[in-house]
Formats: C-alpha cells, sequence, structure tokens
C-alpha cells in the first residue's frame, strides 16, 4: 500500500513517517501544493492528511482532489476538537478521522479498517490465470500484467462487487462521472469492450439493452 502523508509538524511527521514505512511505503510532504503535485502525478492507495497546513487546508486539498474525480479513501489528522472541522472533513470526502494527541496503535488501526472496507492490496481472482490489481490498475493473465487506465479500473471494481447482477449502463455513468462531465453510453461500450478483450468475454456479460454482468 502507498500513502501520501501531509503533515507540517517535522517531529511529528518524522515519528509518523518511521512508524507508517515500518509496515507501507509512504510520500510525505510539508504543505498541500507539494501534496497536490504528487497526487496528481502518481497514484496512492490512501491519503493521510493534517488539516491545518501551508497553503489551502488538508480539508481544501481533498475537495480539490474529488472534483478531478480521485476517489482515494482519505483519513484527516486534526488538532481540531469541535465538530465544524469534522462536518467539513467528512463533507469534503473524507472517510476517517484521528484527533491529536493519538496512539500509533489507533493510527494502524484506523489505516487496516480503510484497508478492510476498500479492499486496499487485495487483488481480486477472476479466474484461476488471471487476478484483477484495483489499487495498481493491473490485471495480471498467466503472470503478465496489463496496465488499465484509472477509469478502466473503476469500472471493473464496480462490475466485480456487484457481482452476478446486472448494471446498468446509466448507473455506471452515475456512479463513475460527475454529472457535468458525464460521457454518452458509446464510452461505456469502450471501456467494456477493452476490459472483456483482456479478461475474456465470458467474464463480462452483454445483457442486450439492459446492461452487464460480471461473472
Amino acid at each position: 500500500m502507498k500513502i501520501l502523508f501531509l503533515e507540517d509538524d517535522p517531529v511529528i511527521a518524522d515519528i509518523i513517517v518511521d512508524f507508517l514505512e515500518e509496515s507501507w511505503e509512504v510520500k510525505h510532504c510539508y504543505d498541500s501544493k507539494a501534496a497536490l503535485l504528487l497526487a496528481e502525478s502518481e497514484e496512492f492507495s490512501l491519503y493521510l492528511f493534517d488539516i491545518n497546513v501551508p497553503g489551502i487546508s488538508g480539508i481544501e486539498l481533498l475537495k480539490e482532489l474529488r472534483s478531478f474525480n480521485d476517489a482515494t479513501p482519505a483519513i484527516f489528522i486534526t488538532a481540531y476538537q469541535d465538530t465544524e472541522h469534522l462536518t467539513k472533513g467528512f463533507d469534503a470526502g473524507a472517510h476517517d478521522f484521528i484527533r491529536k494527541p493519538f496512539e500509533l496503535d489507533e493510527l494502524h488501526a484506523r489505516i487496516e479498517n480503510i484497508k478492510r472496507l476498500f479492499n486496499i492490496d487485495e487483488k481480486v481472482t477472476i479466474s484461476p490465470s488471471i487476478q484483477f490489481d484495483p489499487t495498481l490498475h493491473q490485471i495480471i493473465s498467466d503472470g503478465a500484467a496489463v496496465h488499465i487506465s484509472a477509469k478502466e479500473s473503476q469500472l471493473l471494481s464496480h462490475l466485480v462487487s456487484n457481482r452476478h447482477r446486472v448494471v446498468s449502463a446509466d448507473e455506471i455513468l452515475q456512479r463513475l462521472w460527475d454529472y457535468d462531465e458525464m460521457p454518452g453510453e458509446d464510452t461505456v461500450r469502450t471501456y467494456i469492450k477493452t476490459l472483456r478483450r483482456i479478461i475474456g468475454k465470458e467474464h463480462i456479460i452483454n445483457i442486450r439493452g439492459v446492461g452487464y454482468r460480471f461473472e
């Protein structure tokens, strides 16, 4: 798992980075501008953001990332004790909060909980010879990794999580795109065609006029 960690206090940052690196890969930034640049250029499994940092706040940073359809799970670290910041954080797209001061074991437990909720680092077995890694946007077929786009990865993840259920093109469009950026159904068909070519038509069934079913 790869974590983007935003914390401006060098003492706290060093302690947490040392702790996190015992289990995961970590990229640390002291300000929101640097964190934004990293988030735009690299793929991360989890965002761990302090709220009160130089530049825009951690909350505003997450808002901006969410505006680009970035669905990476996020945990906020904060010294604030009021519910106003808690509410703003969840409204911005956070999945959890941890208040300073905290025990490192608590942070570990919260990260492990996010991993379970979002199946982070867990490959999906499609067939005995095919696996799907949603974190790295890869389909591994007979040991060879095929990279797919982030949107194709999101689409396959949605189909997998709704295994055996027919998912309509309209549902896919509403789940994967913002309303003002929503493409047409032809885009969904193009993505489906690519995925079927990689994993096999037998795993994504086209129910004509209705939608698609993952088997």
